[in-house]
């Protein structure tokens, strides 16, 4: 059973809750079923439908008891070869972290993208305006498009650059590359010309021949 203390706090069976739990209590509250809430090592994580993500922001962030007012950051999540297989689900996420400046509180909100060939979530920056360079980079390394987002194009790469570098499957030594042409008088893009390299640590390879 759930109470509310005369501090405004929460209780559980007479015990005032951790500032966490009584936390994820007040997200579950405010944005009813269909998100999740988490609790671990004292930090709250909410992970919410993309069809409800615009809703859900908005409460988190004019709610009595959550006033999420600032975005700290917004980041893209690659999980395709997520420890092992241990991600069941869509690839892509993005993660945001919120902070309430009046209540002193911090929240990590997660919405997964449904397709996973085109990924693509609503834009947080009409809740809160900082996310557009966040989401711009989110577009750049991950290729997730933020819908209603004004301005989305590459802030990191170059204009010309291909594919997205933070995606799991992004080779290591790119594409294409691009050099000065002196006959052109410009900056060309060609095929990579790297040859593969073991990157493995000398040390690592040296041990595991002289076991086997």
């Amino acid at each position: 059973m759930i109470s509310a203390p005369a501090d405004g706090g929460a209780t559980t069976g007479g015990e005032p809750l951790a500032p966490a739990e009584a936390l994820a209590q007040r997200v579950s509250a405010a944005l009813g079923e269909a998100v999740q809430v988490h609790v671990s090592f004292s930090e709250v994580t909410v992970v919410v439908p993309a069809g409800q993500l615009l809703a859900s922001a908005a409460a988190l962030c004019e709610a009595p008891g959550l006033r999420f007012d600032t975005l700290l950051d917004l980041c893209g999540v690659d999980y395709s070869a997520y420890a092992e297989g241990r991600h069941e689900g869509p690839r892509f996420a993005v993660v945001s972290h919120l902070l309430s400046v009046e209540l002193n509180q911090r929240l990590r909100l997660r919405v997964f993208c449904p397709d996973d060939d085109l990924p693509l979530v609503p834009s947080l920056t009409e809740v809160w305006p900082s996310a557009g360079w966040y989401e711009r980079e989110a577009f750049d390394l991950f290729g997730i498009v933020f819908e209603g987002h004004l301005d989305l194009r590459r802030i990191l790469t170059d204009y010309g650059f291909i594919g997205h570098p933070f995606r799991k499957d992004f080779p290591t030594s790119g594409y294409v590359e691009m050099r000065y042409d002196p006959e052109q008088k410009r900056v060309v893009y060609q095929p990579v010309t790297i040859e593969p390299r073991e990157i493995t640590p000398r040390v690592i390879r040296e041990e595991t021949y002289a076991r086997d």
